[in-house]
């Protein structure tokens, strides 16, 4: 009877340690000792007991696991080691961009790279391709994604 109430507790501190220590050792531990303790409880005290013991385990696991997710991020221990600040901004918008010229440095079939301000850009075009060297703007700046579009060579006259 100690075995079994031993590898029950032990596996429930070690479950509740596994929030605390980390790579999953104490939690597979303690799982085991839980399973230990079931297998033990079937061994020593016969199968009606045994399934009463493995019932409890299974519905104090399942149950404490719904406490713990509902409860735990909330307290003063789970903040400890969470960050709710941005660590830094990752800096894609080009809004500068927008309206500039240049001109395709590879063919845009339909991205490619284009010099704009004497910066290498990755550029999409609107679908249409545009050829090497061809004059290019930039229509919209969408996050990371400048679109460009052909600059007509020649005045249209009318």
């Amino acid at each position: 009877m100690e075995l079994v109430i031993t590898l029950l507790v032990v596996g429930v501190i070690l479950l509740v340690l596994e929030t605390l220590l980390p790579g999953m050792i104490a939690g597979v531990i303690g799982l085991l000792c839980l399973a230990a303790g079931v297998i033990t409880s079937f061994v020593t005290f016969g199968p009606q007991t045994g399934f009463y013991v493995f019932a409890g385990v299974t519905v104090a696991v399942i149950v404490g696991t719904f406490i713990w997710a509902k409860y735990f991020p909330g307290t003063r221990l789970a903040r400890q080691f969470t960050s709710n600040k941005t660590s830094g901004a990752i800096g894609t918008d080009r809004p500068e961009l927008l309206g500039q010229t240049g001109f395709a440095l590879t063919s845009l079939r339909p991205s490619g790279t284009a010099l704009i301000q004497d910066r290498r850009v990755d550029v999409v075009t609107e679908g249409v391709m545009i050829e090497r060297d061809t004059p290019i703007k930039v229509v919209a700046v969408e996050g990371m994604r400048v679109v460009v579009a052909a600059v007509p060579s020649k005045p249209i006259s009318q």
